[in-house]
């Protein structure tokens, strides 16, 4: 095998461990979303987004803390996109 083949395919298994690495973080990560926006229970501190008593800045922060999940594993999946992608480019 020539050096571009094993590179090609060194490329392909980076990607898909660092997609496997995005799919198995999803649930770990809505989970912490998820107890970060309900109410405050215990020693969890909480947003409490359902509230509709909340100032602007607490809404802000709700809307920040929501779209988490999508900034935190779409970026790795575009990541592992990239990283598969520019094996075949390059």
């Amino acid at each position: 095998m020539n050096k571009k083949g094993s590179i090609l395919i060194y490329g392909l298994m980076l990607g898909l461990t660092v997609l496997f690495l995005a799919l198995a973080l999803a649930p770990a990560v809505s989970n912490s979303v998820v107890s970060a926006m309900n109410q405050t229970v215990g020693d969890t501190v909480g947003l409490s987004c359902d509230n509709s008593t909340i100032s602007n800045f607490d809404k802000a922060a709700c809307v920040a803390t929501d779209l988490t999940l999508l900034y935190f594993i779409g970026g790795l999946i575009f990541i592992a996109g990239a990283v598969v992608t520019a094996k075949f480019i390059f």
